[in-house]
């Protein structure tokens, strides 16, 4: 068995869907807008990319949560059109996402890694965006397999100051 540590986790999920969607799920705007976020946008020099265009390395981005106030400005590190993608994220750490055709599904595997390990970024980084990816995923999946998004769109918690730790679907 692999060791466990705080500098970086491992989610997986298996979605009934063909690789080709569930990449464009992650590298497009209109993709993440569908099943993660209230807007993302991606920039290639400086000039906004179609909803429908994919994400490249160098290209950047601004992506912005429902019911989550920051806002989150990195950059695409690797993308290379078909089944992996790699992206800074939270600050300091990366994010890969390897996609796999396994049976009739796709094998999700994402890896956020090169975190600190000093005791905030263990409670806010680590274990807060395990959590969160935990959920995305799961969202990814309910709309991919079955259509429907189970965050929260409909109420607005975000003025709760604890809303991304106490609520399962943010």
């Amino acid at each position: 068995m692999a060791k466990l540590a705080f500098d970086y986790f491992i989610k997986k999920i298996r979605i009934k869907a063909p690789v080709k969607t569930v990449y464009e799920s992650w590298c497009t705007s209109g993709g993440l807008e569908s099943w993660f976020l209230k807007k993302a946008i991606f920039f290639r020099n400086a000039k906004e990319l179609k909803p429908d265009e994919l994400a490249k390395a160098g290209d950047r981005y601004t992506w912005q949560w429902h019911n989550w106030e920051p806002t989150e400005s990195c950059e695409i590190l690797e993308a290379n059109g078909k089944d992996w993608l790699l992206f800074s994220f939270g600050g300091n750490s990366k994010v890969s996402v390897k996609l796999e055709q396994l049976d009739n599904s796709t094998l999700v595997i994402l890896k956020q890694f090169d975190m600190p390990t000093d005791e905030r970024t263990i409670l806010e980084v680590h274990i807060g965006c395990s959590n969160g990816w935990t959920f995305w995923l799961t969202n990814l999946k309910a709309k991919l397999e079955y259509d429907i998004v189970l965050n929260e769109k409909e109420f607005d918690i975000s003025g709760d100051p604890l809303a991304g730790w106490e609520f399962a679907n943010i």
